[in-house]
């Protein structure tokens, strides 16, 4: 019975993760109307998370390739101006250092690791009330209904603008770490939440989805890389562990499905919808919740 709960886990995170209705929270939810155990912490969370990453590098392979290839020029770059640094001052020369953010992809790196700082902090600070708040059924609805407030106060308002990554602030890349960082209780849409700050920012409705999305890759590995001590817990067997293993081939294969359908759903469609839903979502679990 648990690898057949992990399977529906797996297909529910695979569909959910790229719309802005909280795909934490339904894994909490139905986890905990399952009556699964949490012994193992997010660590299952963070095995379909990592599963739904292949989806997103086969989405944005270009940009992903390009931003690492500009990422690893400006460390080199670094490294070569400190040098020039030590060289100027031993002999008095006035040579010139090389420019660090050159063009638009160094500047979307610059761009995401701004916005990596609060969420790691955020994220670090709150990682025993994120376990904690994860076996409630009550937390995840009521995330799941802020969510909701989000989405229809952006769809109403009808925010956004014509930003991409040049003409983006620092402070905007702050704002959605921020955004992304509190997103990691239960019920609070990662995708929602950092879209619609993107949004607010004025980014334009293309580079607000693409922000978002990419901005999840080290987020999520660096969830994984902390949850991998769970392994070894009392908890963990080998059994679980191939279970676990399974469940996150299953959301890649199922995110690389739906990935294209789903975005192309924030992209052109209207976040009321996914509003209501997680009225919807958010009520049922409440309801649930007051029955148990």
């Amino acid at each position: 019975m648990t690898v057949l709960y992990i399977i529906l886990l797996a297909i529910v995170q695979g569909i959910t993760e790229f719309l802005p209705v909280s795909s934490f929270g339904h894994l909490c939810f139905l986890q905990n109307f399952l009556g699964m155990e949490h012994g193992s912490g997010v660590l299952l969370e963070t095995m379909l998370h990592l599963g739904t990453l292949a989806a997103i590098f086969m989405t944005f392979q270009k940009d992903i390739r390009h931003l690492a290839f500009e990422a690893l020029d400006m460390f080199m770059d670094l490294i070569g101006n400190a040098n020039l640094y030590i060289h100027n001052r031993r002999t008095g020369d006035q040579l010139h250092y090389t420019r660090i953010i050159s063009n638009v992809y160094r500047k979307f790196v610059v761009l995401l690791l701004v916005s990596m700082i609060p969420t790691v902090f955020l994220g670090y600070a709150a990682r025993r009330l994120v376990s904690v708040s994860a076996t409630s059924v009550l937390i995840p609805g009521a995330g799941i209904l802020v969510t909701g407030i989000l989405l229809l106060v952006i769809d109403l308002s009808r925010v956004g603008g014509t930003k991409a990554a040049k003409d983006a602030h620092f402070s905007d890349a702050m704002w959605i770490g921020i955004c992304q960082g509190l997103s990691v209780f239960p019920g609070l849409s990662r995708s929602g939440l950092t879209i619609s700050a993107g949004l607010m920012s004025g980014f334009s409705r293309t580079f607000a989805v693409k922000y978002s999305y990419i901005l999840s890759i080290p987020a999520i590995i660096g969830a994984m890389i902390m949850e991998l001590g769970q392994f070894g817990s009392a908890d963990m067997t080998v059994g679980l562990g191939f279970a676990y293993v399974f469940g996150m081939i299953i959301a890649a294969v199922v995110g690389m499905f739906a990935i294209r359908t789903c975005l192309r759903l924030v992209h052109k469609g209207k976040f009321r919808y996914f509003a209501y839903y997680c009225f919807l979502a958010g009520f049922i679990a409440l309801i649930t919740n007051s029955a148990l």
